[in-house]
């Protein structure tokens, strides 16, 4: 009883600031869809089909005006209570949301829950999904049209790519919101990809898609560029704060002021910008070259 107490105590102390206090202003819609990835809230936006969308979790921050819907909040630390206040009709989660009590809790309560297809994690996986998922919405003439824009895209950054002569070695770093530490991405992830694409290196290397950030492993990387993500950023406050990070200001990237804020969005999944987007990490981790 008290563990229920507190949880409604803490589910109504963030409903009432930042976007957990955004109204409901879509009562009259028939389907009440909530959506639970980033991934999948953005493809939703660019297919202009988020008519339905009641609610998204935290951590879908793209297209800006996605930030106007209230938040049911983290995907990976989600409670019920939230979400069923949305009255959701529909549940969209890529696989990725837990813990494991709410979500068979979910199912349990019998709301519809619906992925899409897992597809591999690459450029032409992206493809088939926003294909799906134009199915789905019956966007199926915009869906083509990402697409299309997303290969001309990655083309182009790879013709750029030919022209670098070095890859210089770029450590990202991510404030990590469920634990409250600072982490590194490592080369096994989806960032990874991305800089590669981009004609970097990864500076930290790994089993696992992130690492515990030190200055071990700051020291270790020895990076030519650093970029920091919105969230870590913001939170220290300016680049200047950025070198208060154990091991950051004695690291050539820092001295050379080779700092960069980049959006969370931007780097941790694929989706129909993801081109655009690498044509803007080689801007900042090639410079003028």
């Amino acid at each position: 009883m008290k563990k229920l107490i507190l949880l409604l105590f803490v589910v109504i102390g963030l409903s009432s600031c930042g976007r957990f206090g955004n109204e409901d202003k879509k009562e009259d819609h028939k389907e009440r869809i909530v959506c639970i990835s980033k991934q999948y809230s953005e493809i939703i936006y660019a297919l202009g089909a988020e008519e339905d969308i009641v609610a998204v979790d935290v951590s879908s921050t793209y297209p800006p005006e996605i930030k106007d819907l209230p938040t049911i909040g983290y995907h990976r630390a989600l409670a019920a209570e939230p979400i069923l206040s949305m009255k959701p009709t529909l549940i969209l989660e890529d696989n990725n949301i837990g813990p494991e009590h709410v979500v068979t809790q979910l199912k349990d309560l019998k709301i519809p829950m619906k992925q899409f297809g897992q597809y591999e994690n690459t450029i032409d996986g992206t493809d088939s999904l926003i294909r799906e998922m134009g199915s789905y919405f019956h966007k199926e003439e915009k869906a083509k049209e990402l697409c299309k824009k997303l290969d001309d895209d990655m083309n182009y950054a790879k013709q750029q790519g030919l022209w670098y002569e070095k890859k210089p070695k770029v450590l990202v770093i991510h404030f990590g919101q469920a634990n409250n530490i600072y982490l590194v991405m490592t080369k096994n992830s989806t960032t990874g990809k991305m800089i590669g694409w981009a004609g970097g290196e990864m500076a930290v290397d790994g089993e696992r898609g992130m690492t515990q950030f030190s200055p071990e492993v700051v020291a270790q990387s020895d990076p030519d560029v650093i970029l920091l993500t919105d969230f870590g950023y913001d939170r220290l406050g300016s680049t200047e704060e950025v070198g208060t990070l154990p091991g950051i200001s004695s690291t050539r990237a820092f001295k050379d002021g080779k700092v960069f804020r980049v959006e969370e969005h931007d780097m941790v999944y694929l989706g129909p910008r993801t081109g655009e987007n690498i044509i803007e990490l080689q801007k900042l981790i090639h410079g003028n070259e």
